[in-house]
């Protein structure tokens, strides 16, 4: 049976090996091999992730038995807003397709409702085969947006919104 639980800071790496196995296969088609080193060190190294929960993200785990299938992190009142932003949600690749996506962003809903948030935002690639996921899940596309990272990268997004009540 799988269970979604807060993940703690030993679990960091757990977190890192997950995104490197997933990077790859998700975005493999989309950005160059040197953009997705890029991209991993930048968001996944230890020192990234710390930063993350330094600035209020929180990450859950979807595990079964002892072994980690997939991860998310989000954080509350984004903006000092009424919404909760999905930073991030991995599955690791032979465990998707199996509901643990929507069990992770129902996690996420249950604790954005228990801190207030009306609304799930996050950003996605506009080249990512999870767009239909996230439209399924009932998140609508609001707008587009490049976002530029060093070296000339371009992180080429849709920002999604679900309402919650």
């Amino acid at each position: 049976m799988i269970h979604i639980v807060k993940a703690t800071a030993a679990d960091l790496k757990t977190i890192s090996e997950i995104a490197h196995k997933t990077w790859p296969i998700t975005y493999g088609e989309i950005l160059s091999k040197v953009q997705l080193d890029y991209m991993l060190q930048a968001f996944y190294s230890d020192e990234a992730l710390r930063k993350n929960i330094a600035n209020g993200h929180e990450f859950i785990l979807a595990k079964e038995n002892e072994m980690c299938l997939g991860f998310a992190s989000f954080e509350h009142h984004y903006e000092d807003g009424d919404a909760t932003k999905i930073h991030k949600i991995y599955m690791l690749p032979k465990s998707q397709g199996k509901g643990i996506g929507k069990l992770l962003i129902n996690a996420i809903a249950d604790f954005a409702e228990e801190n207030q948030s009306h609304t799930l935002l996050l950003n996605v690639n506009r080249f990512n085969k999870a767009l239909t996921f996230y439209q399924k899940m009932g998140f609508e596309i609001m707008k587009e947006i490049d976002i530029e990272l060093e070296h000339g990268y371009l992180m080429e997004d849709y920002i999604m919104e679900k309402r919650l009540y």
